[in-house]
């Protein structure tokens, strides 16, 4: 169902790349709601997604760019402005990748380039779009800056390797951002913290089909999907959040809050 919360809103939407991405699904939510967006994502990742056929669904332009490169990010701003016809209402930053996850590398094991670029693309490049967004006074007053994140950010997994660090510095970032986009601009800067999800990024973190199950078993709720995110994200978005902001928010059906759940227990009793 539909209530045109972002009627008139435009914006740029990073990171979609299949229909099990967060960012493919939010896009579609945004589109349903009434607003109007650029699609981005680092080429490579364009040839290995089909963000074509999103863009058609949702009549959006695709601008490629690589979001820890700054003379890219500065195009993207000032095209997506030319292209949306005005300044931007919202923007979502759903990237995140792990060289060391993709080679196998334990944390205790960390090749050092490949945590580097990974800390790049998943972490300072939230900085860096939010400060090309800052620089060229591309955000509406009101506007809402959302990115995505993990409760690995503050409890242990494992098997999340260095991108636990990461997803940590992008909360950071988020608070710092947000004080003086709120302070300056009036923008707000949020993350959410989702539940494990079946995104192509998520299934290749090893181990990840028994988190998720077991997650479902300790979520009050249930784990929340891709579309539930995106639900949220577009709440965010919207004017009926304008006073929330530098905030992680965790959206994980209850997660993050229960100590040990029924099935659980029921699973270890003999």
């Amino acid at each position: 169902m539909a209530y045109n919360l972002l009627k008139g809103k435009r914006g740029i939407i990073f990171g979609a790349l299949d229909e099990n991405s967060i960012a493919w699904k939010t896009a579609e939510r945004v589109h349903e709601e009434g607003g109007t967006f650029v699609l981005t994502n680092a080429p490579i990742a364009m040839r290995m997604g089909q963000i074509n056929e999103l863009a058609a669904k949702t009549n959006s332009e695709i601008i490629p760019a690589d979001a820890t490169n700054e003379e890219d990010l500065q195009n993207l701003v000032t095209q997506s402005m030319e292209i949306l016809g005005g300044k931007l209402d919202f923007v979502l930053h759903s990237i995140g990748m792990s060289v060391n996850v993709r080679k196998g590398r334990a944390y205790t094991d960390e090749k050092y380039d490949f945590t580097t670029k990974g800390w790049d693309v998943s972490a300072l490049s939230f900085h860096k779009v939010m400060q090309t967004l800052f620089k060229a006074d591309a955000m509406n007053e009101w506007g809402s800056i959302v990115a995505l994140t993990y409760m690995a950010a503050q409890r242990t997994f494992p098997d999340y390797n260095d991108m636990a660090d990461n997803k940590a510095y992008l909360e950071s970032v988020a608070r710092s951002f947000g004080y003086f986009f709120g302070k300056e601009k009036k923008v707000r800067v949020n993350t959410i913290s989702q539940s494990p999800t079946p995104t192509t990024a998520g299934q290749g973190v090893k181990g990840f089909g028994g988190f998720i199950n077991y997650a479902e078993k300790m979520s009050p709720l249930g784990n929340a999907s891709a579309a539930d995110c995106a639900d949220y994200t577009v709440s965010l978005f919207s004017d009926l959040t304008r006073k929330v902001t530098m905030q992680n928010l965790f959206h994980d059906g209850g997660f993050s809050n229960t100590g040990v759940s029924q099935e659980v227990i029921d699973e270890f009793s003999e």
